[in-house]
């Protein structure tokens, strides 16, 4: 089933700095005039709450919101810091796929937009034979792919965006990620330029936003 207003977000590794991204992605559409929500479909690493969604209301300087007490901007939380396949394993209790999805559908219907943070890159397992990516065309999400200028993020942007495109899933946005700060600027300048280029190549309708860095 497609919903308009769910976009999903996932990067090319667990350090892209697809939290980062979200929260600044969230605040520059409610600047638009936008009611913007965002959601951690499957938090790692906590018990009770999901650190990724204290630093996207921190960044969006909301503080918590109703929404987050009840649970529905993070449906799942496992304790160990791994990915969801193994976390879930370790907590001895799948992943309700039902009741995130049902998270996800009640936020549409009270958002403009709802950006759904992912775990680590598109390939994550959720399950032994389901990936992050498998759930994303599953779901008919949009995709806002976060990717950066650090050594190696050519190699990994273009492994994922075979992936999508194998997937037939829609790249609507790629953030480049300026965050952490580089003194030496020459691979970050020229890995955006790459990029940019393939994506008008192979991607022609996808928006492509440069992420500043963190003040």
């Amino acid at each position: 089933m497609e919903t308009k207003n769910i976009y999903f977000v996932s990067g090319i590794d667990t350090d892209a700095g697809k939290s980062y991204c979200t929260a600044w992605h969230a605040c520059e559409l409610i600047k638009s005039g936008k009611r913007v929500i965002t959601q951690k479909f499957i938090q790692t690493g906590n018990t009770g709450h999901s650190e990724d969604i204290d630093l996207h209301r921190r960044l969006m300087g909301t503080g918590y919101l109703p929404e987050d007490r009840e649970g529905l901007t993070m449906p799942e939380i496992f304790s160990y810091p791994c990915s969801p396949h193994l976390a879930s394993r370790i907590d001895r209790r799948p992943i309700d796929f039902d009741k995130i999805a049902q998270a996800t559908q009640e936020l549409a219907c009270r958002y403009d937009i709802v950006l759904v943070e992912g775990a680590g890159g598109l390939m994550v397992p959720l399950r032994e034979e389901y990936l992050t990516a498998d759930y994303i065309a599953e779901k008919q999400y949009p995709l806002i792919f976060v990717t950066s200028g650090k050594l190696g993020s050519i190699n990994h942007t273009l492994l994922s965006f075979e992936a999508i495109k194998h997937r037939g899933i829609r790249l609507d946005t790629v953030l480049y990620n300026l965050y952490p700060t580089v003194e030496d600027k020459t691979i970050q300048e020229d890995t955006m330029q790459y990029i940019q280029n393939y994506l008008a190549k192979h991607f022609p309708g996808t928006k492509f936003e440069v992420v500043p860095e963190m003040n």
